[in-house]
């Protein structure tokens, strides 16, 4: 793995509330900022958590695509709701059409407010080359370990 860190700003999805990149590369990982569902250039907030979930969504694969990333690459999503009791099944059913395939790791709380008025925000870590290519979600060599 390298030592590599890259700050990556991307030009499509939309512009930090704050004085943070989009995301960091640190080697085979990317770690993304929290991502919400504004689009970029706009102050207007998608209505509804259907289609905050479906801009939340692809804002971050715009941002996982310009730092050379892809969707399955996702290894880890924390989720962030503002009403947990109103939003989360609608969410969690958008969160099953998307994550089909690939299924990171997951952690979802509710959280009071966030920074803007929006109903939710992910923060995510992506990877590459972490055992996806055998198709068992495990790496070669920790499958090896596991049978010594």
């Amino acid at each position: 793995m390298s030592n590599e860190r890259v700050v990556i700003d991307s030009k499509k999805a939309p512009e930090p509330v704050g004085m943070y990149p989009h995301a960091r590369r640190a080697g085979d990982f990317l770690f993304l900022s929290g991502v919400g569902p504004r689009v970029r250039g706009q102050k207007e907030i998608p209505s509804g958590i259907k289609a905050q979930c479906e801009s939340v969504f692809k804002n971050i694969k715009m941002i996982l695509e310009e730092a050379g990333f892809k969707w399955e690459d996702l290894i880890d999503v924390t989720v962030f709701l503002t009403d947990m009791k109103r939003d989360f099944e609608t969410y969690n059913e958008m969160y099953a059409e998307y994550f089909k395939t690939n299924k990171p790791c997951r952690t979802t709380v509710e959280v009071n407010r966030l920074p803007t008025p929006i109903a939710i925000e992910l923060k995510c870590i992506a990877a590459k080359n972490q055992g996806a290519a055998n198709g068992t979600g495990e790496s070669s060599d920790a499958r090896n370990e596991m049978k010594k």
